[in-house]
Formats: structure tokens, C-alpha cells, sequence
């Protein structure tokens, strides 16, 4: 069969303001095409305190902690059949799945995200996570487990003890952009199953933190909870930085592939040990 050329539509009516950029990606049979969609605020201030029919009718006819109004249908992670038919909510409570991914060692659904902010310095964490099936992992109403959001306090009772902690909390506001796992045969043998993340930094924090690319500790294809300084060097001053990171990916060669858009370079780096 011959392509036509033409563009195809494989699937429609995803959400667009706000958090636009959308991540695909494919299970490891191809059988599943998995898409993220970002929230449309930042801690759904219009939403609306409840949606058409109570908070419990739609607690049971809904996956667990959709949202509803302006946000319905965002701060999830969708999956598909490869043509874009059998549409299904994976998982909810995810601000801003950024940089998705599959790990080649287990074939779990990966992803960073931006948490929610306007609620302080350290609040709360960022982090990267494994996208587990059913899982919410808390907004707009919790976050890292059963911390409440005061801007929601009292609202979700029922959600209480039902959110996902994720599996690598990072420094609040570090906005991670991009994850990408190592399995190339460049770096030194021990980098082999981790994960490096891109940290875009910090725009509303009195000291600036991220602006640089970190490892994530594996083992055994679980992470360890630790990550650690990669590549830095980005931040002038706390009033000026010279680069901001933005996506990692690993190259055939094992080089890993950098972008940053503080002064829009792409970076090549090899291990000459």
C-alpha cells in the first residue's frame, strides 16, 4: 500500500490553552498510543466548585479524581488503540506530564512534572514518575500524597489516602522538562538503566533553582529516590542565567543529545574516560 502524503487526523478535540505541548507515546507491542494532556491553570481556579450533578455522582460515574468544567479531560494521561480509536483516562491528578517515555527495562510509562505554585519556596516538590494504570496522583486538590491544597481545602474529602506519591521527588519549582533513560553504551557502565532529566529552573522562587540536566539513580529497574547534579553551570547570578535546559534524548552512539532555550543551543555529550 502506498501513502497518500496527505496529514491524518489520528486524534481530535484535546484540549490546546495553557499547558499545549502534548507528549505521545507507544507501549513496547505498539498496541497502545498514549498521549498527555496538561492542565488549563494552575491550580484550576475555574473549575467550578462542583460539576453538573454533585461531587458524588460524578466521583462514581468518573476515574478516580477527574476533574470536571474547564478542566475536564486535562491533567491526565490518555491511551488509544494506534489509530486513535478506544479512547480511556490511564491515569489523573498529573499538573503537566511532561517529557513522556518508556523505560526499556520494564516498559513502564514514565513521565516529570511540573507541580502547581504560588504556594511557597519549597512547595511543593516536582518529580519524575511511573505512570501507573488508575492511579491520581492528587491535583488540583492534593499533592506528594495527602497534602492538601489550601486553595482547596476541605473539597475532595473523599479522595483523602487515594493519591499515588510518586517515585522521585525534586526541588520545588526545578520544572522538569524532559526525561530520557540511558541504555547506551558511551557513558561509564553504571549509567546504564538510569534516567537523566532536564531541568528548565525556576521563575518565581527567591533563589533560583534547576537550570541544569541530573541522573536518576536505578537498580534493579527501580529507582532509588536519589538523583544527582549531571550537567550545571547555566546560572550567571540570580538575576541572570545563560541557559535554560529543555530536552534530553540518548543518540545511536551513546552520546547524550541536549537543547536549551536560554540561548537556544543544542549540546552533545560523550564520555572520554
Amino acid at each position: 500500500m502506498q501513502a497518500s502524503g496527505r496529514p491524518e487526523t489520528i486524534v481530535s478535540d484535546i484540549p490546546s490553552s495553557h499547558h499545549w505541548t502534548r507528549d505521545i507515546g507507544f507501549s513496547p507491542d505498539g498496541k497502545t498510543l498514549y498521549l498527555s494532556v496538561g492542565s488549563g491553570s494552575n491550580t484550576a481556579e475555574d473549575m467550578g466548585a462542583r460539576p453538573k450533578g454533585g461531587v458524588e455522582e460524578w466521583a462514581r460515574s468518573e476515574p478516580l479524581g477527574a476533574t470536571w468544567g474547564a478542566e475536564e479531560g486535562r491533567a491526565d494521561v490518555l491511551a488509544f488503540d494506534p489509530n486513535g480509536k478506544n479512547r480511556r483516562m490511564v491515569a489523573t491528578g498529573l499538573r503537566n506530564c511532561s517529557g513522556m517515555t518508556v523505560q526499556p527495562a520494564t516498559g513502564a510509562l514514565w513521565c516529570v512534572v511540573n507541580e502547581r505554585d504560588e504556594l511557597g519556596d519549597n512547595v511543593p516538590f516536582e518529580y519524575a514518575t511511573a505512570v501507573r494504570d488508575g492511579a491520581f496522583y492528587g491535583w488540583p486538590w492534593y499533592y506528594i500524597g495527602d497534602n492538601e491544597d489550601p486553595n482547596h481545602k476541605g473539597a475532595r474529602p473523599d479522595l483523602a489516602g487515594k493519591v499515588t506519591v510518586p517515585d522521585v521527588l525534586m526541588q520545588a519549582h526545578s520544572a522538569p522538562l524532559n526525561i530520557a533513560f540511558y541504555e547506551g553504551g558511551n557513558f561509564p557502565a553504571e549509567y546504564k538503566g538510569d534516567a537523566f532529566v532536564a531541568l528548565h529552573g525556576s521563575w518565581n522562587r527567591g533563589v533560583r533553582t534547576g537550570y541544569k540536566v541530573v541522573r536518576l539513580k536505578f537498580k534493579d529497574g527501580k529507582p532509588t529516590g536519589e538523583y544527582e547534579d549531571f550537567a550545571t553551570g547555566f546560572v550567571i547570578s540570580d538575576d541572570e542565567v545563560w541557559g535554560r535546559p529543555v530536552g534530553v534524548a540518548v543518540a545511536k552512539d551513546g552520546a547524550l543529545i541536549l537543547t536549551e532555550d536560554g540561548n537556544g543551543t543544542i549540546w552533545r555529550v560523550t564520555y572520554g574516560g
